[in-house]
């Protein structure tokens, strides 16, 4: 049980108190049983400290005044609007025999024991807190759920967790769920071509360009032929004009 030192505190204005927080203090109240409400400030630092620990508002906290002991549970924490530093705090003072209703967290352990979750499961957390009717001299810090050989499609409910003695759900009538192991999603992707495939399609594209190339140049190669064969039927009758031209000069 955690502990912290408190003064009593007679403040009556917005002033008074505004100068109990410039000194580093939280002014908070005790509230609940039979007793006069009970005004208290207490260290801003120590505050802080308990706040940074897990279930602050579920755990029962004794707090010291002028050599006495009280034990109190904290229900309300207010906060500054823009530095977010505790300005109060409100405790309910602990009566034994009385009942209070609690959101107790839940905690779950053993996951990697889970024969679900090995397979590929996964854990679906529906209620990460359950309300709870307790005695104050009887509240949980956490509930346990054990993973342990839990398999796929297993459905955690509210009675497979034993929960302390006059202590009881809020929600009656039905047995809800808190957890699931539900299978895993798969997202199929699309199936990659195989290397051999690639390497054979690009060899065929290859070797058609090779192909079309070379057919390119057999078709330049005749082209050149006949340009070449065509040449001396021009010469030959180049030279029979010739001829034609000398007989005449000749005659004459």
């Amino acid at each position: 049980m955690n502990s912290i030192e408190a003064t009593n505190r007679s403040t009556k204005t917005k002033g008074d108190i505004n100068k109990i927080r410039t000194e580093g203090m939280v002014p908070g109240i005790i509230y609940g049983g039979t007793e006069e409400n009970k005004k208290i400030s207490l260290s801003k630092k120590q505050i802080k400290v308990l706040l940074e620990k897990e279930n602050f508002l579920s755990n029962i906290i004794k707090i010291k005044i002028e050599g006495k002991d009280l034990e109190v549970l904290p229900r309300d924490i207010s906060y500054h609007a823009t530095t977010d530093e505790p300005i109060h705090i409100d405790f309910l003072r602990i009566v034994k025999g009385a009942k209070i209703i609690l959101e107790i967290p839940v905690k779950f352990i053993n996951s990697e024991k889970s024969t679900g979750i090995k397979r590929g499961g996964v854990l679906n957390i529906v209620r990460r807190k359950v309300e709870l009717k307790c005695p104050t001299e009887n509240i949980p810090t956490e509930l346990v759920v054990d993973l342990d050989g839990l398999d796929i499609g297993t459905s955690i409910k509210i009675s497979s967790i034993k929960l302390p003695e006059k202590v009881v759900p809020t929600i009656q009538g039905r047995d809800f769920v808190i957890a699931t192991v539900a299978a895993p999603t798969i997202i199929k992707e699309p199936e990659k071509p195989a290397e051999g495939t690639e390497g054979a399609e690009g060899a065929e594209g290859e070797a058609g360009t090779e192909a079309t190339a070379a057919e390119g140049e057999k078709t330049a190669e005749g082209a050149e032929s006949k340009d070449q064969k065509s040449a001396p039927t021009e010469s030959k009758a180049e030279k029979k004009d010739e001829g034609k031209a000398k007989q005449s000069s000749d005659k004459k």
